[in-house]
């Protein structure tokens, strides 16, 4: 199979596998052709590669979210506080997680606040990542992860959030900490680090609060507690909660999004002349990397009932892992999938899921990764990428690089 390695579990096509951590197709593509329906028995389900059937459970909303519906014994279960009842646990926690009726009611309310906020900024958000250039100068090299990748989406959803600027290093950290919830293989380091990074961002989201209700700004959390005085049923810790998981998928995600695209351009001076001769192109090349080299590996559901998928009986209660990344290289659908064109004849990819639970994030992304691109390649059209070794983050189920050097060819 692929580069020979015999595949006994998802996690050797995740970063947590050093030769998948470098490069994670060969073994998908294995998969994909051999095994499309593949039983983990090490994670206790079932990895899912095709397009066809990763877009299906994707947008499947009669399909549970929440961990304490799974089986016991799988990694699912890991996810559970085992501190809560069953039924807090069904009400408690992100939106990443939650099945209706509590996804919808927090849900709803905070993807209207939040997609008016986004479409009302993008003038914003523009502004900020001209701001991150500004700040950077005319180095001759730079590294674009810290120097551009971090800090523009930091600095853009804690401006849409309201956060004072002297706390914007704060959040990066705390972002990075928190993001350790989506994996259960942690160390005791990791996990103390993760839950330490929680009650701080927590604390000052509900203190944040408090002050907006007294004195309500322009921002995002005067809308959500506006919402709360109309009436809509969010506790501040649901409210705080969910903010943490914007913050989230607004800062780590969406800066290996900058990250993965840059390096593609440069690695494909073709698509990148494109770019440049046209910059309209930016949204389109936004899509494009999100297919090819997309930041986030997979997403789960968990089966509300006994069916069948590709062909094989799944049991109420197995989890379904589905490779978003897998999916959205299938040559069943994609021609030439392992082509980076940023004019490709448009199909959807699904890197950001799917149904219910599709990323609410992803406007933001998207306008933040397509005005770096525009401003990066406007000031700097000669840059190009000296000799380095590429190190990709260690962390399972997520693909970005710890640092990207990049010269610009000003003296």
């Amino acid at each position: 199979m692929g580069d020979n390695t015999p595949i006994s579990t998802a996690l050797q096509t995740s970063a947590f596998d050093p030769d998948a951590r470098a490069d994670p197709y060969p073994r998908l593509k294995a998969l994909q052709a051999d095994h499309p329906v593949f039983r983990d028995e090490v994670m206790m389900a079932w990895f899912l590669t095709r397009y066809a059937d990763v877009k299906s459970i994707a947008n499947d909303r009669t399909l549970w979210r929440h961990p304490v519906n799974a089986e016991e014994g799988s990694f699912s279960r890991r996810l559970i506080d085992p501190s809560l009842d069953e039924e807090s646990q069904r009400r408690s926690g992100s939106i990443l997680f939650l099945d209706d009726p509590h996804h919808a009611r927090i849900r709803q309310p905070l993807m209207k606040a939040f997609y008016a906020r986004v479409a009302q900024m993008k003038t914003g958000i523009e502004a900020v990542v001209a701001d991150v250039f500004d700040r950077l100068g005319r180095p001759s090299r730079f590294e674009l992860m810290a120097d551009v990748a971090i800090p523009v989406p930091i600095l853009a959803i804690a401006r849409i959030l309201g956060v004072e600027e002297e706390r914007y290093r704060e959040f990066r950290e705390w972002s990075e900490g928190v993001i350790l919830a989506l994996t259960t293989l942690r160390t005791p380091e990791q996990t103390e680090r993760m839950e330490k990074a929680g009650e701080a961002v927590s604390n000052y989201f509900v203190s944040l609060m408090q002050a907006r209700r007294a004195q309500p700004e322009d921002d995002l959390i005067s809308d959500l507690v506006g919402l709360q005085a109309a009436g809509a049923e969010l506790r501040d810790e649901e409210i705080a909660t969910n903010l943490i998981a914007l913050l989230v998928g607004g800062n780590l995600t969406t800066s290996d999004l900058i990250g993965n695209g840059v390096r593609l351009l440069l690695t494909h001076p073709e698509e990148l002349a494109k770019l440049q001769a046209d910059p309209s192109l930016a949204s389109a090349a936004v899509e494009e990397v999100l297919r090819y080299e997309s930041p986030v590996d997979v997403t789960s559901r968990i089966a509300s009932r006994n069916m069948e998928v590709g062909g094989c009986p799944v049991s109420q209660r197995q989890t379904l892992l589905v490779s978003l990344r897998a999916a959205n290289r299938d040559p069943a659908v994609f021609e030439d999938p392992d082509r980076f064109d940023i004019t490709r004849k448009h199909v959807p990819h699904v890197a950001f899921g799917g149904g219910a639970h599709i990323c609410i994030g992803q406007p933001l992304a998207r306008i933040e990764a397509a005005a770096t691109f525009n401003e990066l390649f406007a000031r700097f059209p000669d840059l190009s990428l000296p000799e380095q070794e590429l190190k990709w983050r260690s962390l399972p189920f997520f693909r970005g690089l710890e640092t990207l050097w990049v010269e610009t060819g000003a003296r």
